[in-house]
């Protein structure tokens, strides 16, 4: 039982990541279902269940929506999906920056609307002038998420089929 399990809520909103031993429990106390599997299975003496990816618990947890993240790398990373935000790129996580749209030497502050993911040649390249300045457009705009799972759910490339209930 090696990995990690995609919790998603009753509406199929993404709440956590647990242990695969967690997510078995969960199953074994019928508070959870099996919403995607592997083709391994988790055996005992008088019972086998296939080795979840992805469960759903049966009743709704109600989120508190309201509460902010912290503005950091991992949360802005995390928020784009690893991604530039100039060109698209997806190189390594240590080859990725952070970057004002309105450069801090102009005014412009650290906060979720104003900071982006960008790859180091594309960050270099703005330097300290504007996307149109720079004639760089955005991919989308910068915007504070909307649920505190982000930061949970921060490393949920682990699994291809997870992109679907994740980003």
């Amino acid at each position: 039982m090696v990995g990690n399990v995609l919790v998603l809520n009753a509406t199929y909103e993404p709440l956590n990541v647990v242990s695969v031993k967690r997510a078995v429990v969960l199953l074994l106390k019928e508070k959870a279902q099996i919403v995607e599997a592997t083709e391994a299975w988790v055996r005992a003496q008088n019972w086998a269940i296939p080795q979840p990816l992805v469960i759903r618990l049966v009743y709704y947890v109600r989120i508190p929506h309201c509460l902010s993240l912290p503005l950091g790398r991992r949360t802005v990373l995390a928020r784009d999906g690893y991604a530039c935000q100039y060109c698209g790129a997806r190189p390594d996580k240590s080859e990725l920056t952070l970057d004002h749209v309105v450069p801090r030497s102009r005014g412009g502050r650290s906060s979720w609307e104003n900071v982006v993911t960008a790859c180091t040649r594309c960050n270099q390249r703005k330097g300290h002038h504007t996307p149109e300045e720079a004639g760089m457009p955005l991919r989308a705009p910068p915007r504070r998420p909307r649920y505190i799972a982000l930061t949970v759910l921060a490393d949920a490339r682990q699994h291809e089929v997870w992109n679907k209930y994740v980003f």
